[in-house]
């Protein structure tokens, strides 16, 4: 019998608990809140993106399956779909996107040096976005044409290791070349864009900033 750790807890032990902490105080995500945690929350999607569920309920049905070892992965209490829900609709987004952003952090430094085929003493970022449809009865907000509803996500790529350093989300219609008002241009880093990027002011703000397009 297998008395170690499940792979899942190997994972989360490399995570830095202590700063997720200190971004829960931040944004008072644990207020008020006696059972199902933010950390509990975070494990929980955190799993479902890594064993590719699909749905809230795919979620509950796969955890309920392995209710006796929930606890050994990390998670505290029952996960019903509701609860889950509730927490994804109302706890603040910034906890999240605050703590991916300390993991960008980190993967980056551990990446820093590796050759991705170019000699290249520079940092390399490929900016591009894509379309995601969405059905406009349970997505209203989204419209994007008169009966298809869509977002844009746009995505900033660090080429070494693959890491996205940016992701921003907009409604369909938002046109890529805006996105380069929202970029903070890291002087002496390659920018790659495709002709949808195409607008002189802005590439020459990027001249400006020190980067090259």
């Amino acid at each position: 019998m297998n008395s170690g750790k499940s792979i899942f807890s190997q994972l989360i032990d490399f995570l830095p608990k202590y700063e997720f902490q200190k971004c829960i105080e931040r944004y008072k995500g644990n207020y008020k809140i006696k059972t199902f945690s933010c950390w509990n929350q975070f494990l929980c999607m955190a799993f479902a993106q890594l064993t590719y569920r699909e749905s809230l309920g795919d979620i509950e049905a796969c955890l309920r399956v392995a209710q006796n070892k929930i606890y050994h992965l990390g998670i505290r209490g029952k996960v019903s779909r509701n609860t889950l829900a509730n927490a994804n609709q109302v706890r603040d987004w910034r906890i999240y996107a605050d703590f991916a952003q300390i993991l960008i952090t980190q993967a980056r430094s551990l990446y820093a040096h590796e050759d991705f085929g170019v000699e290249l003493d520079q940092t390399v970022y490929p900016l591009d976005a894509t379309i995601i449809d969405l059905c406009l009865s349970l997505f209203p907000w989204a419209i994007f044409r008169k009966r298809k509803g869509a977002i844009k996500l746009h995505t900033l790529l660090d080429l070494r290791g693959s890491i996205p350093t940016l992701v921003i989300i907009t409604h369909g219609k938002y046109h890529e070349v805006n996105i380069l008002d929202d970029l903070f241009i890291e002087a002496g880093a390659i920018y790659i864009l495709d002709r949808g990027y195409l607008d002189f002011a802005r590439l020459y703000k990027i001249h400006q900033s020190l980067g090259f397009s």
